[in-house]
């Protein structure tokens, strides 16, 4: 069972966190997808036997942290540094999955010196990335090219309609997606494991509303704010060719800008890869 915590920010906010692996291990920050939640995460008997201490939060808005008016992605790094300040870590790596990709970048441009190196895995692209939309879902793709020009209030409606249905019930939506996900994600999901990680970090993520989602959500649709050519520390990307929710251009994409950027591609598998690849990942992550 994870270590759950609460740490209050300096702002006021709370910002919620669980602790996964060994407790005296390497610290390594992991943000979840979108939507997502602080039990959203890799195999736990992987990360204990390499003897890593698996730090997972809620992003605003979403399960016990709470909402965050007005955020950008780069407001994300201060928060992580209270936590690390916090927790005693002085040195640590960085990990995200799918949404939680930009702020593994903003924390590496923002405070390069603490971070060991960093790892992307199946993450969204800014959205200027080239061909970035190519295979990608059609309401993914509607929300990435159009939601910068969507004004907030109907923005939220939007995400309300499109999202209520899987909030109320995410088992029953995730069985309505088998046989139209890719198959590589279909696969992991009749796993037990995987399929009850998910479910319970979605269960977690909508229980105080879909507004945490409406906004992360709508940065993605935003520019970053700070150029990937100035991160310099090691930073790996890993992703599959089927991944229809973000597209292997995306990946290409970030990996060209960052100088001495790594990619390592899974030829026929999909945005679930985290589930197979986490042992390679994470030992590639921890060896710088």
């Amino acid at each position: 069972m994870p270590l759950d915590n609460i740490l209050h920010l300096k702002d006021g906010r709370t910002l919620a966190y669980a602790e996964y692996g060994d407790p005296g291990g390497r610290p390594v920050l992991f943000f979840h997808g979108m939507p997502g939640s602080r039990f959203f995460r890799p195999p736990d008997e992987i990360t204990t036997r390499l003897r890593v201490r698996l730090i997972c939060m809620d992003r605003p808005g979403y399960g016990e942290s709470t909402f965050q008016p007005g955020r950008s992605i780069l407001d994300w790094p201060g928060d992580m540094a209270q936590l690390a300040d916090h927790l005693g870590i002085e040195k640590f790596c960085i990990a995200g999955h799918s949404g939680g990709g930009p702020y593994v970048a903003a924390c590496a441009f923002a405070f390069p010196d603490h971070i060991i190196s960093a790892a992307v895995i199946s993450g969204t692209g800014p959205v200027n990335s080239p061909g970035g939309t190519l295979g990608m879902s059609s309401t993914s793709k509607f929300g990435i090219t159009l939601g910068r020009f969507i004004p907030w209030p109907l923005w939220q409606v939007m995400v309300w309609v499109f999202y209520l249905r899987r909030a109320q019930d995410p088992a029953a939506d995730m069985e309505r997606g088998n046989g139209i996900r890719p198959m590589a994600d279909d696969e992991q999901l009749r796993k037990p494991e995987v399929r009850e990680d998910c479910l319970r970090s979605e269960i977690e993520a909508f229980r105080p509303g879909l507004r945490g989602l409406a906004w992360d959500a709508h940065l993605l649709t935003l520019p970053w704010g700070f150029p990937l050519e100035k991160i310099h520390i090691p930073f790996h990307l890993w992703h599959g060719t089927e991944d229809d929710q973000a597209p292997v251009a995306m990946a290409r994409y970030i990996a060209g800008k960052i100088p001495g950027g790594k990619i390592t591609i899974f030829e026929n598998e999909a945005h679930l890869a985290l589930f197979s690849h986490w042992e390679e990942i994470l030992k590639g992550l921890i060896k710088e």
